[in-house]
């Protein structure tokens, strides 16, 4: 048995005995959630290791002004009133938007949540000079909000923030930006690292405990704000189990209550053994993206296309166990922003073969290329097994492909910093293998479409740049017509399909496996999951 393996069972033998004598007391209800990461997600205020990390210590901790309704699995979730109760455009100046905010909220500290508390957390990601500002959280969230400008209080319970352009999709920016408290920071001596062994957030779970590399023991707050969203377990622990097959184990053995992406060919034994998989669908697709900068092999369309065209995607399916759906673009044709695609994505060497021999490169003269992908983690599906089955596909039409395997948060620092930075076009990587979230215009297509949000200014990473897209974007911000919005973002994303922007894969349907003592788990469409549904 391996050393991590030895310490990791060790701790799991520990658990049960440790829960009893912390919780048998209170009676306490606790669910043991085995999830895919090698750590415990950044506590401070804005995870770290990629959007699934929000569910855990994000929208546990935390809230944001802006909510994301998570807590439903029979439709989308839709935009919700969060922190701020309210926000509307002002009449006069569309860049201005004001956020009315909940009077009465308390942080964990106890300290008050208000305007100013806002404005404090604005500057601790945005503004590099002010005494609070966290480079890590800042290199979290900063992406994820763009369109601000500026921001200030209007009042003890209101906010205004301007945004770079008009832009009528910015409210969706904001479930990704977290609120955390301004009196635990000094508290802990204006010190993040101290702050991450306490944090203070005003969401419906405490942090307890927390081992990196361990556990993270999330305690229910009775004291929540938002009483229809009160936790319905007292204590949630985190253990990070990054390997697939030791996740599914730990659950079989009773070690952990729930995990999420079990590998596919143990879904026989868990079923067999009473155990229950919950999947949904899921906004999120797993693709390379490709840099189009000068040099890369992906610039020309040919390439791009030919390699759409050599992914048998019901194969990856069936590799799957079929936990995943075949892409035909960044998002499924049920999508309403989908469009009408003049590139039929599917399989088809033959015609992949011609692409490739009308752009110069055949058996005796094959392309190779560099693909930085993680090792696994939330998001990554079953990222090794995929990559070999998509560097084996590519090899038959002459792309020789090689890897850069990295773990999960090196490979989002490789993403943030684009195509064009020394770590990647330095290294000949000239593509990028990570899963998307895609439930919201801006962040199924306007991210990594729009040609001024390439790095460092957004996460286009590829640095994709169609004059006609702009356009069309330019258009989507600056109209709050829904209808007029939804043909607009069709032409952006029949343009993506039609440029061959990505090499797009799968869908993801992010299954989890659930002990019979999980009573209730309601699995959201969306890569967003609320854990204060989880009832044991």
């Amino acid at each position: 048995m391996k050393p991590n393996s030895i310490k990791l069972s060790r701790w799991f033998a520990a658990l049960p005995l440790a829960l009893v004598m912390h919780g048998g007391l209170h009676a306490e209800t606790v669910a043991r959630y085995g999830i895919s990461m090698a750590d415990i997600p950044l506590t401070t205020g804005q995870p770290d290791r990629g959007a699934g990390a929000y569910q855990f210590t994000g929208h546990t901790l935390y809230d944001p002004l802006v909510a994301w309704e998570a807590n439903v699995g029979n439709r989308p979730g839709k935009l919700v009133p969060g922190l701020a109760s309210e926000w509307k455009v002002d009449a006069k100046d569309s860049k201005k938007w004001v956020f009315t905010l909940r009077k009465g909220v308390k942080f964990h500290d106890g300290s008050e949540f208000n305007a100013d508390a806002v404005v404090w957390n604005l500057d601790k990601v945005l503004a590099d000079k002010s005494p609070q500002f966290d480079a890590k959280q800042s290199a979290q969230v900063r992406p994820r909000i763009p369109s601000i400008a500026s921001y200030r209080k209007v009042g003890d319970y209101a906010v205004e923030i301007t945004t770079k352009d008009v832009d009528a999709l910015f409210p969706y920016q904001l479930p990704w930006f977290l609120i955390s408290s301004p009196a635990q920071w000094e508290k802990m001596g204006k010190d993040w690292n101290k702050v991450a062994a306490k944090p203070s957030g005003t969401g419906p779970f405490r942090l307890d405990k927390l081992v990196p590399r361990e556990r993270a023991d999330l305690v229910k707050n009775t004291a929540y704000w938002d009483k229809a969203r009160m936790a319905k377990t007292d204590r949630i622990v985190l253990v990070p189990i990054p390997d697939a097959m030791t996740r599914a184990n730990a659950l079989l053995n009773g070690q952990v209550d729930i995990i999420e992406t079990p590998p596919p060919d143990v879904l026989p034994q868990l079923k067999g053994a009473g155990f229950k998989l919950v999947q949904n669908v899921t906004p999120h697709v797993w693709p390379y993206h490709f840099s189009t900068q000068p040099g890369s092999p992906w610039t020309d369309i040919r390439v791009r296309k030919a390699a759409n065209l050599a992914i048998d995607r019901n194969a990856v399916v069936s590799l799957m166990s079929g936990l995943a759906t075949p892409a035909r673009g960044q998002l499924d044709p049920t999508s309403p922003w989908f469009g009408k695609p003049g590139f039929k994505i599917g399989y088809d060497l033959p015609a992949a073969r011609a692409l490739m021999a009308q752009a110069g490169y055949g058996p005796s003269r094959p392309l190779k290329a560099k693909v930085i992908i993680a090792q696994g983690g939330t998001g990554q599906m079953l990222s090794l097994p995929m990559n070999e089955f998509i560097q084996q596909s590519l090899a038959e039409i002459g792309i020789q492909v090689t890897f850069e395997v990295v773990e999960l948060e090196n490979l989002y620092l490789h993403w943030r910093s684009g195509a064009k930075a020394d770590m990647n076009a330095g290294k000949g990587i000239t593509a990028i293998n990570l899963g998307y979230v895609t439930a919201d215009p801006f962040y199924a297509l306007t991210r990594f479409a729009d040609s001024r949000y390439v790095a460092p200014n957004g996460v286009n990473w590829g640095g994709y740049n169609n004059p006609k897209v702009d356009a069309a974007i330019d258009q989507i911000r600056t109209t709050f017509d829904t209808k007029k919005q939804d043909g607009l973002l069709s032409f952006v994303h029949q343009t993506m399909v039609d440029d061959a922007l990505m090499l797009w894969v799968v869908h993801d349907v992010n299954p989890h496996a659930l002990s019979p003592k999980v009573k209730e788990f309601v699995q959201a469409q969306h890569w967003f999951q609320d854990l204060t549904t989880l009832r044991m």
